[in-house]
């Protein structure tokens, strides 16, 4: 079985499909770790989850953007009002729920529209049952934010595993020491592992639509939620493919992000 790992993907269906076919996955046969975000940004959210359910082998991990998600199908409340690209979210289930008002504007319309009963009960529960993190056999750890590495990793406050940005940023800040002082201090973690993957944090803020590494730790949200690519790596090999850029396959400059 070859192990696959993606990072965030936001609802962006077509670039899904390109890493896919690129990559030449296996839906039967490969394993996909998806490191979370599956929601919000682009309009094909619904698309986005119909594919994932296809894989056999399929480890999904909760992103934030998942959570509020989840939070609204079980209770009816977004906790984000549906900020921050939610409005492409609630689009994409009111056109498969039939809904013929999916372009009503404004925050208060959308959550007056959109029921949980909308969300098919799949759906519904590939949100609620996305892991907080994956590790491996192989000393491998999987995650969508980060954790404390002061903290011995399993137990902490779950949030911590997909709001957290600390990890990635002390991980630039190591390397940046490390290549003025070679050898001179390691990366300090509570818990050892071989190697890290998260997302959350795009590398795009870098200037780069490229997976980026840092100490032992990798970086796979290229920016599928803005104006970058997504993508998927290998994880034995560190071989990767990458979609097109997104404002290519949509009209990202009129997404609404906060409205």
């Amino acid at each position: 079985m070859r192990v696959f790992v993606m990072g965030d993907i936001h609802g962006a269906f077509k670039a899904l499909k390109q890493c896919m076919e690129r990559s030449h996955f296996n839906y039967r046969k490969d394993r996909l770790i998806q490191l979370g975000d599956v929601t919000d940004r682009q309009g094909e959210v619904y698309d986005c989850v119909e594919d994932l359910l296809k894989i056999d082998n399929l480890i999904t991990l909760r992103g934030n953007h998942d959570d509020w998600m989840d939070t609204f199908c079980q209770t009816g409340h977004h906790p984000s009002d549906w900020d921050y690209g939610g409005k492409a979210t609630v689009a994409s289930y009111l056109e498969r729920a039939g809904n013929t008002h999916s372009n009503v504007p404004g925050k208060c319309a959308f959550t007056d529209l959109l029921k949980p009963t909308d969300i098919p009960e799949r759906h519904q529960a590939f949100y609620a049952n996305m892991q907080l993190y994956y590790t491996d056999k192989q000393g491998r750890c999987f995650v969508h934010g980060g954790f404390d590495r002061f903290l011995p990793f399993a137990g902490q406050f779950p949030p911590t595993y997909y709001w957290d940005r600390e990890l990635w940023a002390s991980a630039l800040e190591w390397q940046t020491y490390e290549r003025s002082n070679p050898g001179q201090c390691p990366f300090e973690i509570k818990t050892k592992f071989k190697e890290i993957y998260l997302g959350h944090s795009p590398t795009t803020h870098w200037n780069t639509t490229l997976p980026m590494q840092a100490a032992n730790v990798y970086n796979l949200d290229t920016g599928a939620g803005g104006h970058g690519k997504l993508t998927i790596m290998e994880v034995a090999t560190k071989k990767f493919w990458q979609s097109d850029p997104v404002e290519q396959l949509y009209e990202v400059g009129r997404q609404v992000t906060v409205f």
